[in-house]
């Protein structure tokens, strides 16, 4: 019979048929997948089949997290971990099988999950809770509040494939309102590492903080903007460009984007000061005040008041106006405002 196709999120394709040929729908992803079946993921394939280059990608930020799990088990001995059946997506597998001992596996029932952490943190253990941050945020958003924030125990929450980050499984599992929500629970510290060298540093902060921690960690490979530096000091922004035009503030993976986007402002005579806001609550608010008392224009980035859409994740950035050439523009028009006041 004859195979019919549809397109998908991610720029792939689907086919089904009810005969023994399968034709393929896209004839250059199919290619891709010969010889590669369970060994590349569908994010590799979607960004090689569109020309980009994937030789050197930096490790994902969830491996990053799982394996810095591993070498602070020892620093901090009553640490424990729980997930919610998807431990080998935000990667605390590698610390279930490092410390079986020290690993729970409670299944899709994140709001049991963050109960059960609550009473753990209240018997002395460090519990570490992980899942998706859309599921955090929202399905166990009552048990954060009143079990974990509300009596201010020291459970620390790892809200992973944040963001856009997560385009593969589709808009329902795009996380564009974690931080929202996080951010205004009481007594919770709000963490948005940037890349592989500041998730390590955002990590043993987190474990070494007194209280509720939210911990957001990108599905994608964050570009190197740190250079090895991986400290992280909670509550503290970082100057990463200094300017007296304008200000781009902006928190998370989208640093290097707010990097690009300075330098291309550079070219054209624009001095953009860029700060990095690493911890979002508590805000440094000194910082942003001292850095918009100087330029008196102050870029933000983010997404908009909208819901996001599958799709390929640089396609979604540039969607959503959050790369370099958007952040630019926006710069340039502020610019153009201010300099009419």
């Amino acid at each position: 019979s004859d195979a019919e196709s549809r397109s998908i999120g991610t720029g792939l394709a689907v086919r089904r048929c009810s005969g023994d040929e399968w034709p393929p729908a896209t004839p250059m992803v199919a290619a891709l997948f010969d010889g590669r079946r369970g060994s590349r993921s569908v994010g590799y394939l979607a960004r090689k089949s569109r020309g980009i280059d994937v030789t050197d990608q930096p490790k994902p930020m969830r491996v990053v997290f799982g394996e810095t799990l591993c070498e602070l088990a020892e620093q901090f001995p009553d640490m424990v971990v729980l997930d919610a059946d998807v431990s080998s997506s935000t990667q605390t597998c590698l610390f279930g099988r490092a410390h079986p001992n020290r690993f729970y596996n409670f299944g899709i029932a994140e709001a049991n999950m963050v109960s059960a952490a609550a009473g753990m943190a209240a018997s002395g253990l460090l519990p570490v809770v992980s899942s998706f941050a859309f599921l955090l945020s929202a399905r166990a958003a009552d048990a954060v509040r009143s079990n974990v924030a509300y009596p201010r125990l020291s459970v620390k929450l790892c809200g992973g494939y944040a963001g856009l980050s997560d385009f593969a499984d589709g808009a329902s599992h795009q996380s564009v309102m974690d931080l929202a929500v996080m951010r205004a629970m009481p007594n919770m510290t709000v963490l948005v590492p940037s890349d592989n060298d500041t998730i390590r540093g955002a990590v043993g902060a987190m474990l070494a903080c007194d209280g509720p921690v939210y911990l957001r960690i990108s599905r994608q490979p964050a570009p190197p903007v740190h250079a090895g530096d991986g400290s992280f000091e909670i509550g503290r922004a970082r100057t990463m460009r200094a300017g007296a035009d304008v200000t781009l503030a902006v928190c998370g993976t989208l640093l290097g984007e707010a990097l690009r986007a300075a330098d291309a402002l550079a070219a054209d005579g624009i001095a953009a000061e860029v700060l990095e806001f690493g911890t979002v609550k508590p805000l440094d608010v000194a910082a942003l005040t001292e850095s918009a008392a100087k330029t008196r224009a102050v870029v933000t980035v983010g997404i908009d008041d909208t819901f996001a859409e599958s799709g390929p994740y640089e396609a979604l950035l540039d969607k959503y106006g959050l790369t370099a050439p958007h952040i630019a523009a926006a710069a340039r028009e502020l610019l153009e405002t201010k300099d009419r006041q």
